[in-house]
């Protein structure tokens, strides 16, 4: 026999041993949608298949996804990282996966397992050739060898955000018997939106009614543990994008069929209902423990199934960076009652004008009354600004989540403990997006942001967190502080210090303007950038025209990469017609540059259009972004 046949031989007979007598796995994910669902208490839920998954398995009452938009919460699953760790928290990003770190798939595939993927990705990490044995439309574990376990995934996007919106519709739940949330305005229109996504979420039930159908004909029902989830709360407004609970919330119902139940969670109960705080980050070392395998010690969840599974967390956490062509930056926590949210912008609000939430009617008539002065204080706090820099809701008592306890006398201890635990949390997992977008890939050439965070010389987090925390709480008495972080001779602490003036106001601004104007010289784009927004929103006429000069030198993105481009019409947008003198180039920009991806192609474009609404659409040159390392002037 030749040798390379023995050797094909061999790896086959260990993967099959490996294999031998373990469980399928079957997980179906669903769009946008929170725990609105029969199993969940919600009364004008259709939902008959997942609730009598739920009646014979168990549900998770306070399950979270890590980010509130699909793909960094993709990303977290695939990885075991949470984005602002991996670097893979902004929207439609793509950064290198860390070095010797691998996705969960290529672990089940080693252990033998056939694992397909039907078939959304949307990952903002960059995925190996052979990750998945089939990833499409038709991939399905009905194509695994005889006797080969498999792990599967099914999406359904039924329930997407562009559905809630997409007209005609044959109404079946009725706009007058929905909840309209303390946080939207009572319109027909919002009615409308809120009744067609119970509907769009009965959809997304009857796909995964179709997927357990298949498993009980071909026999396998006793063989298969099913997961069902969605990937983020609700696409309405305030939900999608938003990474408080009504963002983050999500239904999963687990199955163990009573083969595989010494592999549940110890909590299980057929029919029962789990306290236990669950987050996306747990999801790849909880299948690697259901398979037996030991989760590897940098994967940053906590196996809640298997052998390994751990014991119950005390805390769980979500974050939000850049929305398309929107940049914020927020994290939260909650401990299953409190959410508590650390706003590091507090000088945007949480509705920017993200285009393709300005396309569901509700966002459209929530602005206008919002304009009108005919919103109410909790309707208002969506488009106001600034934001605060620390909010704290109890969902026990205020379930849309708009009294904010930060300053109540009663709840400083919880608000403490929230705060504490948060910090810990971005210094443990070294959140990378403390940085600059741009800056973040100029300081991982070569490797990943990931590894990078990990080199202290590189980024050094302790300071650079305490700058970004001491710049967004607004403090009045941070002022000479902040112009001390602005000498400093990392780029990233002096971004915060400058961000830090801004946030503070005309005033403050205007105290510090020779030291802002050095910032208009700063060999970083970022500090550049930020000094001229806030010398042009507050300064004089002739300290307009050098802000308005700087903008306007690195706003192309042809020249300058899109993200310089992005960050400086962000800017020039913000100064609204102070920076009149700038649209006529604005207008006649070439809207391509080089970027990390080519899913960048559309917010430059998005940006420019904002700035100008006579320029040209979105994506109207129909040329791709080059695919190339960003431009760091």
């Amino acid at each position: 026999m030749k040798p390379f046949l023995s050797l094909f031989i061999l790896v086959a007979m260990s993967s099959a041993l490996l294999a031998a007598d373990k469980p399928n796995i079957l997980w179906i994910t669903s769009e946008d949608h929170g725990p609105e669902m029969g199993c969940y208490g919600d009364k004008l839920a259709r939902t008959p298949n997942v609730d009598a998954l739920a009646a014979k398995g168990m549900i998770f009452k306070k399950a979270w996804s890590v980010a509130p938009v699909c793909a960094p919460a993709r990303t977290t699953i695939i990885s075991g990282i949470y984005p602002s760790s991996s670097g893979g928290i902004h929207m439609r990003s793509m950064v290198a996966m860390p070095v010797g770190k691998k996705m969960y798939p290529e672990f089940l595939r080693e252990a033998g397992y056939y694992c397909t993927n039907n078939s959304k990705t949307d990952y903002n990490l960059q995925e190996p050739k052979a990750l998945w044995n089939e990833s499409s439309g038709k991939a399905s574990w009905k194509s695994r060898a005889e006797g080969q376990p498999f792990f599967a995934v099914f999406n359904s996007t039924k329930s997407h955000e562009s559905q809630i919106r997409t007209r005609p519709h044959t109404q079946i739940t009725q706009p007058a018997d929905v909840r309209v949330p303390a946080y939207h305005p009572d319109t027909p229109e919002v009615r409308e939106d809120w009744a067609q996504y119970y509907d769009k979420v009965s959809e997304a039930d009857a796909d995964a009614g179709k997927h357990l159908k298949e498993i009980e004909k071909a026999g396998l029902a006793d063989d298969t543990i099913v997961f069902y989830y969605g990937d983020h709360g609700s696409g309405m407004p305030r939900s999608k994008r938003w990474p408080s609970n009504s963002g983050l919330h999500v239904p999963m119902v687990v199955f163990f069929p009573k083969k595989w139940q010494h592999l549940a969670p110890k909590e299980y109960r057929v029919g029962g209902k789990s306290e236990r705080l669950v987050s996306f980050v747990d999801l790849a070392p909880t299948v690697l423990s259901m398979v037996g395998i030991k989760p590897p010690e940098w994967m940053q969840g906590h196996a809640f199934a298997g052998p390994y599974q751990e014991e119950l967390q005390p805390f769980i956490y979500g974050e939000r960076g850049r929305m398309d062509e929107r940049m914020d930056l927020v994290r939260s926590v909650t401990d299953g009652r409190y959410v508590y949210l650390r706003n590091f912008y507090p000088h945007v609000s949480q509705a920017q004008r993200v285009a393709y939430q300005f396309e569901t009617p509700t966002t459209r008539v929530w602005n206008a009354l919002f304009e009108g002065k005919k919103t109410t204080p909790a309707q208002s706090l969506f488009w106001q600004v600034p934001k605060a820099p620390e909010e704290l809701y109890d969902l026990q008592t205020d379930r849309d989540e708009v009294t904010n306890l930060a300053q109540s006398s009663k709840h400083q201890a919880i608000l403490e403990k929230l705060r504490t635990a948060l910090s810990a949390h971005l210094n443990e997992v070294r959140d990378v997006a403390l940085l600059p977008e741009l800056e973040m890939h100029k300081r991982s050439e070569g490797s990943s942001p990931y590894d990078m965070a990990r080199d202290s010389a590189k980024y050094p987090l302790n300071r650079i967190q305490a700058a970004a925390e001491l710049a967004s709480n607004l403090d009045p008495a941070a002022v000479s502080a902040l112009v001390k972080l602005i000498g400093d001779e990392d780029s990233a602490v002096r971004f915060w210090g400058v961000l830090g003036l801004h946030m503070r106001g005309a005033e403050v601004v205007k105290q510090n303007i020779d030291v802002l104007k050095k910032g208009l010289s700063d060999e970083s784009a970022n500090v550049r950038i930020a000094s001229a927004q806030a010398l042009g929103m507050y300064g004089d006429a002739a300290v307009l025209t050098q802000a308005l000069e700087t903008l306007g030198k690195l706003a192309p993105p042809e020249t300058n990469g899109v993200l310089t481009s992005m960050a400086a019409l962000a800017a020039i947008e913000a100064l609204g017609t102070k920076a009149a003198p700038l649209h006529a180039a604005i207008r006649a920009m070439n809207p391509n540059g080089a970027a990390p991806d080519e899913r960048f192609e559309s917010y430059v474009p998005r940006l420019i259009q904002n700035i100008s609404p006579t320029a040209k659409p979105a994506g109207g040159k129909g040329k791709k972004q080059k695919k190339n390392k960003p431009t760091v002037p």
